[in-house]
């Protein structure tokens, strides 16, 4: 070229000629031979002679001017050279190199070269020398002899093993077989006829082959699809092993994870995590989720997973890594096995891997093998244009569950319950809630469903989003469907379920129960033994009380009706609740049952009663502080205290309501509930069939007094003493002693409001009645001794009481034909029992022997006849009663029972002896 350029003007012609035909010739012109040079490195490989003489791309053949261009101070040799100029190409293709690229010409040398070097280790000189030990230990039967490339295969599989030296060595082959199949010797040879035929349109280089095999995988001969998938599995551990990906995550690696290095999946992984920023591309997302879901429809393929939980696999689940790679049931058992007993396994690599498979699987259904297969042709019919990812398909599949395939419907279902654990498997709600998260449960550990259970507690919080409230009543309501969905309380009443609900429903896979063990647990809630249980069904009343759509059973019910009644209410708070009990006459018996049902369970807790919790707050604080919520303890002391002098109206007037529905239906008082259930199917199982808030059950109850348990007794008096003592006429358990309290009871002592008498006038009315022996109807009377305490009963009931006495003796005379001759039981006031005929003769004796007797002691006394002494009696001070003292009450004519007794008989009807 010089010579050209110095050529005269006369002969410049010419001499250009000449000289493109020298060029011309020189790049044409056959590599010149070097003397043949073996190498034995490693002697298991075979000697062989090296490419070119020293193992390198011939410095005088066509790549000369790359050569001269890119690599004049590379010194050739071991291939050094081809070193230097896939650097070249490798920098221009990323940008970063300026100038001309390496030409094709000497690119196609270099990829002939590499070709040839892979067909043994020992042409490889450096990766000969830097794996020499290798080899032998992890690779001394390979023979690149008999098996060309055999060796290099051995390295790959092994790769974990090897030596950092080795390790560069053999990725740095690994690469060149990335951008050039034919540089791999087993997967050029395996692939050549297929590339032949599925891609014989396709250029050459740079990954173009690799990507058309990977698009053909069903039309691969078995020894092709064999080899791509080694190919596959490399490409699944490094970044810079698949082409594709590689090109396509370039900018959004250096963006999120620059510091990150590639390799054991930590790029692949940094960008997973980073795939939901705003500015992340979605080229590399699209290839990030291909090639997960490779992984995932091969477990040979999830490198990491197999790496970190190989011993877990083997200790927790009972299998090895080859069991799971021939036998497709039990890599799934194990796999199930994995996610299951995640919080057991040893290894916290492999936790930490089972956690992200597990989230993959919660935001795209083509991460999740078993539902994916499961509802492939449900996927088609329903969600066929739904783009997969963001958990986009599996939200339509729930949304579609009813109209699902069994199979499908069975999937879905465990695959909710496996994501219940942790916000991390709940897609949708992380990505809604992710400020809120931020905000309200930042210093939350994930986990065991703890930064749900923080969002549903914040779900009134006025600073949460509306996009974040919404998800998370979703979630509340889809956890209503199921106890197994609701990961807390499964995991805090395992053991009472199994032992109170075992029979309730089907614990195996698939099998859904709806909210029968929900209100298994409701119902047997006195029976839970773990506290933690206990509180987790509490917090799921909670749930249901705010929402009727966390009681699937109610919701079901009450579906039409609230459709009818109550379409225009906003559900939340208790609203629909409040609605459908305000149309109670109107809506479904079906609805009124379960609307029922809940209103019983909100009986129980005050803290269920948001209306009431509030109002009485103060109250509670005076009087019932000490007292433990639960077992309707705290509203049964508020009740006790409702006539004292300070009591708020507010908190009064709600308490009587209360007492009102109380009144009318057994099951709303929890003490009678629960204490007489075995009574109540003994003595008044017609009476359950006809409730609807008539009082049925309690009346019948009152009717088979006697005969009930002591516990019921024990409830049943203290549920009539309460019905007295907040008396309002007409009410259906009280309703026998309306017109006894038209009679005996005071017209003033009625409040001016309504004529509505004052809270505990009538039950002291009735029971001073009741002692000083006035007429009562025997249904009314019933009721007042029902009320009255045991003791204080035995006063009218026993046999060796004066009321007995006198209606036996009344009974006898009755039946021999005598009336009014010796008592009249009725013709009593306070203090006296009428007598008549001969017996009031004998009385009046009596009283004159009394009289002449007391009149001969009185006489002794003044003429000293009896020294006089004096007796002294050390008592207690008596606290005052609410009115006159009940031993005036109770005074019979020969009895005078203690003070004591009294004093108990009184509290017993409500009298305390603070008030008065």
């Amino acid at each position: 070229v010089v010579t050209c350029k110095m050529a005269r003007r006369g002969t410049a012609a010419l001499l250009l000629l000449a000289c493109s035909l020298v060029v011309t010739l020189a790049e044409e012109k056959p590599a010149q031979e070097q003397p043949a040079k073996s190498s034995n490195i490693i002697a298991s490989a075979g000697s062989v002679l090296l490419l070119n003489g020293n193992g390198d791309v011939l410095k005088t053949g066509v790549c000369l001017v790359d050569i001269k261009s890119f690599c004049k101070d590379v010194g050739a040799g071991e291939g050094r050279i081809a070193a230097c100029l896939t650097k070249r190409i490798k920098d221009h293709k990323q940008g970063n190199a300026v100038g001309r690229q390496v030409g094709s010409k000497c690119q196609a040398e270099l990829a002939a070269f590499k070709a040839d070097r892979s067909s043994n280790i020992n042409k490889d000189v450096a990766l000969a020398r830097a794996c020499k030990t290798d080899v032998g230990k992890v690779c001394k039967d390979a023979n690149d002899a008999t098996s060309p490339g055999s060796t290099l295969q051995c390295l790959k599989d092994k790769k974990t093993k090897l030596s950092a030296q080795c390790k560069l060595e053999v990725f740095r082959a690994q690469q060149d077989a990335v951008e050039d199949f034919r540089t791999d010797f087993k997967l050029s040879t395996s692939c050549k006829e297929d590339v032949k035929n599925l891609c014989k349109d396709i250029e050459p280089g740079e990954g173009h082959e690799l990507e058309c095999l990977a698009a053909n995988t069903i039309q691969l001969t078995w020894e092709c699809r064999n080899q791509m998938f080694k190919s596959d599995k490399d490409a699944g551990s490094d970044l810079r092993l698949s082409s594709k990906l590689f090109n396509s995550c370039y900018n959004d690696y250096k963006k999120y994870c620059k510091d990150i290095e590639p390799g054991n999946m930590a790029a692949q992984e940094c960008l997973e995590d980073n795939s939901d920023e705003s500015g992340f591309s979605a080229d590399c997302k699209d290839e990030l989720d291909n090639l997960i879901a490779k992984r995932v429809n091969d477990f040979r393929l999830d490198v990491a997973l197999r790496d970190a939980c190989e011993s877990d696999i083997k200790e927790t689940c009972g299998s090895t890594l080859e069991e799971m790679d021939t036998d497709d049931k039990v890599k799934k058992t194990a796999l199930n096995c994995l996610q299951q007993y995640k919080e057991e396994l040893k290894n916290d690599k492999c936790k930490a891997e089972v956690h992200r498979r597990m989230s993959r699987a919660a935001k795209d259904i083509r991460f999740d093998e078993v539902l994916a297969n499961a509802c492939y042709d449900d996927r088609a019919k329903f969600c066929n244009d739904v783009q997969p990812g963001s958990a986009r398909v599996i939200r339509c599949l729930q949304d579609n569950r009813n109209s699902l395939f069994q199979k499908c419907a069975a999937a879905l279902f465990d695959h909710e319950v496996k994501m219940a654990e942790d916000i991390d498997f709940k897609y949708p709600m992380k990505k809604a809630c992710a400020w809120e998260m931020s905000t309200f449960c930042k210093n939350i550990p994930h986990g065991h469903a703890r930064i749900v259970r923080c969002l549903e507690e914040h779900l009134d919080h006025s600073d949460m989003s509306k996009e974040c409230k919404d998800e998370t009543t979703k979630d509340m309501n889809r956890m209503a469907g199921d106890y197994r969905l609701n990961f807390r309380l499964n995991k805090a009443c395992e053991t009472d379920i199994s032992k109170l609900c075992t029979e309730i429903c089907s614990s195996q896979p698939g099998q859904t129960c709806g909210g029968l063990v929900l209100q298994c647990l409701q119902e047997k809630q006195d029976n839970i033994t773990s506290q933690t249980c206990q509180d987790e069904v509490f917090y799921y009343e909670l749930m249901e009380v705010s929402d009727f759509r966390n009681d699937v059973i109610l919701a079901e019910a009450c579906r039409t009706d609230v459709e009818t009644y109550c379409k225009d209410t906003e559900p939340g708070e208790g609203r629909v609740h409040a609605c459908l009990r305000f149309n109670r006459d109107k809506i479904s018996e079906r609805c009124r049952v379960e609307e029922t049902k809940l209103a019983a369970v909100e009986y129980r807790d005050i803290r269920l009663r948001p209306k009431l919790n509030k109002l009485c707050s103060e109250e509670k604080a005076v009087y019932c502080k000490d007292v433990k919520p639960g077992k309707a303890r705290v509203i049964k002391c508020l009740m006790e205290n409702m006539a004292q002098p300070n009591f708020g109206e507010d908190c009064k007037g709600e308490l009587q309501e209360r007492e009102d529905v109380m009144k009318t239906d057994y099951r709303f008082d929890v003490g009678v509930y629960t204490n007489c259930a075995g009574d109540v199917d003994q003595f008044c199982q017609d009476a359950k069939t006809k409730l609807r808030g008539n009082a049925t059950v309690l009346k019948c109850l009152t009717e088979n007094f006697k005969a009930l348990t002591d516990s019921c007794q024990s409830e049943m008096s203290r549920a009539v003493r309460l019905a007295l003592w907040d008396y309002k006429p007409g009410a259906a358990f009280t309703a026998a002693c309306d017109s006894d309290v038209e009679t005996q009871c005071p017209r003033g002592s009625r409040s001016k409001s309504g004529q509505v008498f004052t809270i505990g006038v009538v039950g002291r009315c009735l029971s001073k009645a009741l002692v000083e022996g006035k007429k009562l109807e025997i249904k009314c009377r019933n009721l007042v001794l029902v009320a009255a305490p045991k003791d204080a009963r035995a006063y009218f009931e026993y046999p060796e009481s004066t009321n007995a006495i006198v209606h036996k003796i009344a009974e006898m005379q009755k039946a021999a034909g005598l009336e009014a001759v010796l008592v009249d039981p009725y013709a009593r006031d306070g203090s006296t029992v009428t007598v008549t005929g001969w017996v009031a003769l004998a009385c009046i004796m009596s009283l004159v022997v009394v009289i002449i007797g007391g009149t001969f002691m009185l006489y002794r006394r003044v003429m000293g006849e009896d020294k006089p002494h004096t007796l002294h009696v050390k008592m207690g001070e008596l606290e005052p009663s609410l009115n006159t003292p009940l031993s005036h009450f109770f005074k019979l004519s020969s009895i005078q029972p203690s003070m004591a007794k009294l004093r108990e008989a009184g509290s017993g009807f409500g009298l305390t002896q603070r008030q008065g």
